[in-house]
Order: structure tokens, then C-alpha cells, then sequence
């Protein structure tokens, strides 16, 4: 890969990498090669869906009469990525008839829900590096004058346990991983990575039925949800910091009610319409807490105290020993509630529930409770819909 393969970010210059689409694409490229010149070849070319083209060396190849299969080793760059360095296997084997089929083999995960781009019981291999893998192959097939059918597999040892570290379980993906990737380039950090991957869980919760679902920025309202409140998880969708997007995908997909359960410590920058709760986009907890705790009646000495402050954890601290923590979350609701339905605009419900460890619930929108009461029975309906398939 050349000098156009790296990105800036936060001012450091960080390295791409490849994804698993591309690596399964190069790997049953330099098999099918294999296959028809009949020697081996232990580098391949792969032009990109980015224009980038890529030099990657074949790894652990077996070559029989009729059968070749070979790896390509994967490298994410400097994104941190749990499939880094993992072995995407392509395995070409002629075939009667003419026909080329692709399917998935060990560590490639099955499709067992609605709404992602393969059909129930497909192999999770996504649209785009379904187009790279039979391209590459049918460029083979034509320069080696092959007019017969071909099988691809594409196996990866390890992606049955890899899995376990992704959203697949989450998505209705059993058994293995995804083959991924738009561009084929690994683009380090990337926002959108995440964001698209909210709209998929978001969307695959739509698509089997559910009109409501949770919204938690991580595992702490995940667990806060179950142990707390006593609620099934299913219907929780982790949107990290990206509340804002969330509630876009929300409205996007025709959902009508979303129930944002988190941290004081993320949500109470909502309150000040910050909608991306990352450090670096935005920090104004003192200044929430100062401001609200003003408005109850603080003195100047408590709201400098606030602004002196670092954790959300001193600062409710500080106002429960001043007897305002109840009034000051009450303001801050209201202003959560008031961003919240800005954004959501008409057609979504959007409630909110803020938690602390040391104080559990320290406020709730207006509707929150009714709220939460309408996803429980959908997840119970759900359930019961699920016991009776």
C-alpha cells in the first residue's frame, strides 16, 4: 500500500488497512489463478472499490487436481480492530455446469434474522465483497479459458471466537463473522463504522417488528437496564456517544418511541444540546450542573465548587449535601426532554431515564415511566412470539 493509504486524525498520521471483504476477494483471486495455471503464486493484486490498489502475499496454500485454497492474512492498520491479523481462507474448486457459487464455510457466520443484506440462512457476506470475490474470480476463470462452474468458500479458523467480541450475536449472526467492507480499505477510527453499525442493530429491531427500543450509550445503562430496572436487554440498542445519529436512525426507520437510559456523567450534556457526548466534541458538565444549581438557590461558593469539580460524582455529591440534587434534576430533565423532542422532531417519542452508581435514578422525563412500560410488553410479546417458533 502507498503513501494514499494513510489518514489524518487528531493530528496523527495513522495507517490503513484492508478489510475482510478485500482479503477474501485476493484469496480466491489467487486460488482461482492457481487453480487454472497450475503453479504456485505467492503474491496477488487487488484493485479496491477505493481505487486503491493493494500487494498481498498468499499465506498456507494447498493445491490439488480440481481444488486450490489459500489465505490472505488480514491487516486493519492502526484501526483497532479484532480481526487484525486473522487468516481469510478462499477455497476454488471446479464444478459441473458453469455457474460460479459463493457460500461460507468454517468462522463465516449464517444469517438468522431479518434485515441484513442476505437472507435468513445466507452466509454473512456482504453485498459489496460478494461483487469483489466473483469479479476477481470470473477475471480468472476467462484468462485461464475455463468454461466450466466453480465453488468459492471462504472459511476463517478463527471467526467463530472472534465473533463472541463483535455486535454479530447482537445482529442475528451465528457461528462466525461477517465478510465486511464497502471499500475494501480500513479506514482507522472511523465514525461511521459505528454509526452504521447502530443503524443495522437499529434497523434488524424494526424489520422483525419492534416499533420501540431502548437507547443506551454503553455497558453501564446496559446493566443498569437489567439489574435496575429488571428489563430484557434484547431490545437495547448501544449507540455510544453518537445520541444525536441515533435518534436520526430512529426516525429514519419509522420507529416510534425511543427510551435513552445512561450515565449522569454522558447525559447530562444533553441538557445542553450536545448530542455527541465524546470528551472531545464537547465537556460542559460543570457548567450544566453550575448553571441548574444557580437557578435552585445555590450560593456562589457551592456553584464554584461545581466548576471546580471533575467528576459528575462529586458534583451530585455536593448538591445532595446542599439538599438541591432533587430540584437541580429536576430543572435538567426538563432540558434534557426539551433536546431530546427537537430532535426526535414529531413522529418520535424520545424519554429519557439518568442514573448514577451511588444514587440510582436521579431523574426521568415526563413519559418516561409510560414509556417503559410500553417496550417491556414488547419485549414480552416478542418472547413469547420467539418460544412459539
Amino acid at each position: 500500500m502507498t503513501e494514499q493509504a494513510f489518514v489524518w486524525k487528531d493530528q496523527k498520521k495513522l495507517r490503513m488497512g484492508y478489510t475482510t471483504g478485500s482479503c477474501a476477494a485476493a484469496a480466491a483471486k489467487a486460488a482461482a489463478r492457481m487453480l487454472f495455471l497450475g503453479e504456485e503464486i505467492r503474491q496477488v493484486s487487488l484493485m479496491t472499490p477505493k481505487g486503491i490498489r493493494l500487494y498481498l502475499d498468499v499465506e498456507d496454500i494447498l493445491r490439488m487436481k480440481d481444488k486450490v485454497r489459500c489465505a490472505i492474512r488480514k491487516d486493519a492498520g492502526d484501526d483497532p480492530d479484532v480481526t487484525d491479523q486473522i487468516l481469510v481462507y478462499a477455497e476454488v474448486s471446479k464444478t459441473e455446469g458453469k455457474q460460479i457459487t459463493l457460500d461460507g464455510g468454517v468462522g463465516v457466520g449464517r444469517i438468522t434474522r431479518k434485515g441484513l443484506e442476505q437472507d435468513i440462512g445466507d452466509a454473512a457476506i456482504n453485498k459489496v465483497p460478494r461483487a469483489m470475490i466473483r469479479e476477481a474470480v470470473e477475471k480468472e476463470k476467462e484468462r485461464g479459458g475455463y468454461t466450466g462452474g466453480l465453488s468459492v468458500i471462504i472459511s476463517i479458523p478463527d471467526g467463530a471466537e472472534l465473533a463472541k467480541k463483535t455486535f454479530n450475536p447482537r445482529l442475528g449472526i451465528e457461528g462466525g463473522l461477517s465478510v465486511l467492507g464497502t471499500t475494501g480499505i480500513v479506514e482507522p477510527m472511523s465514525e461511521k463504522a459505528l454509526t452504521d453499525t447502530i443503524f443495522l442493530e437499529m434497523k434488524m429491531l424494526r424489520e422483525n417488528g419492534n416499533e420501540y427500543c431502548y437507547l443506551v450509550p454503553g455497558n453501564y445503562g446496559s446493566d443498569f437496564l437489567k439489574e435496575a430496572l429488571g428489563y430484557d436487554g434484547n431490545l437495547a440498542v448501544k449507540c455510544s456517544n453518537y445520541i444525536g445519529e441515533s435518534i436520526d436512525h430512529a426516525v429514519r426507520l419509522g420507529m416510534k418511541g425511543i427510551l435513552l437510559i445512561g450515565h449522569v456523567g454522558k447525559l447530562i450534556k444533553v441538557a445542553a444540546g450536545v448530542m455527541n457526548t465524546h470528551s472531545r466534541q464537547a465537556d460542559c458538565r460543570m457548567e450544566v450542573f453550575a448553571s441548574h444549581a444557580a437557578m435552585a438557590g445555590a450560593d456562589p461558593e457551592t456553584v464554584k465548587k461545581i466548576m471546580e469539580s471533575i467528576t459528575t460524582a462529586e458534583m451530585t455529591e455536593l448538591l445532595e449535601k446542599e439538599q438541591l440534587l432533587g430540584q437541580v434534576m429536576d430543572s435538567v430533565m426538563k432540558r434534557i426532554a426539551f433536546y431530546l423532542k427537537h430532535r426526535g422532531g414529531e413522529s418520535l417519542r424520545v424519554e429519557a431515564i439518568v442514573f448514577s452508581n451511588e444514587n440510582g435514578i436521579l431523574g426521568e422525563t415526563s413519559g418516561a415511566e409510560e414509556l417503559l412500560e410500553i417496550i417491556r410488553a414488547e419485549s414480552v410479546k416478542e418472547k413469547r412470539t420467539g418460544e412459539k417458533e
